[in-house]
């Protein structure tokens, strides 16, 4: 399942290109970035209970997905492109999908970890995607349509909110952890 929901991340952003309008064109270029691709290693890791198998799983699911982008952008090139020579992004992209995707994985896995212990590791995505994003907003963008424009911006903003809510939600955790004890000390319990 892990393998054919990577296929499906490999194609997501390909096939929405090929569609002209707005909403297509902004899932296009969210999915042109890294970060979708570490948010599904991350989501692999973190749905697996064994830190191996996470490391597998996560690394195998984005090596076919990178085989499932690189197959479908050289069988349907962009308009005036041509196709042909994929071998070599296969074998360069899917090498460094599979040797990032295992430590990504792990982290995922790490991040089942409640509370404080595992907040580091649940705020490793939206860190990402707002480094990436605001990397790209400043060395790409210029001279890019406002939707690419606005999908990065849109992005950053979205890893902020993401962030927020999981710092709040482990606060609020350990904020109610911590007056249950209270409560139960109080009454003698």
């Amino acid at each position: 399942m892990v393998i054919g929901l990577g296929v499906v991340l490999g194609l997501v952003g390909p096939v929405a290109g090929k569609f002209d309008n707005g909403v297509c064109g902004a899932l296009s270029v969210a999915f042109s970035g890294g970060w979708p691709w570490a948010c599904f290693a991350f989501l692999v890791g973190l749905s697996r209970t064994s830190k191996a198998e996470a490391a597998l799983l996560a690394s195998f699911g984005l090596a076919a997905g990178v085989v499932a982008y690189y197959l479908f952008k050289d069988a349907y090139p962009a308009r005036g492109g041509v196709g042909g020579g994929v071998s070599s992004k296969v074998l360069t992209w899917g090498v460094a999908a599979f040797l990032f995707g295992a430590p990504v994985g792990v982290v995922g896995n790490l991040a089942r970890t409640p509370g404080l212990g595992g907040l580091f590791f649940r705020l490793l995505v939206p860190l990402i995607a707002w480094f990436e994003t605001s990397q790209r907003l400043r060395m790409e963008a210029e001279g890019q349509s406002a939707v690419v424009q606005g999908t990065w911006a849109v992005v950053r903003v979205g890893a902020w909110l993401v962030a927020a809510l999981l710092v709040g939600h482990t606060v609020w955790g350990w904020w109610r952890g911590r007056s249950g004890r209270a409560d139960a000390s109080a009454r003698g319990l």
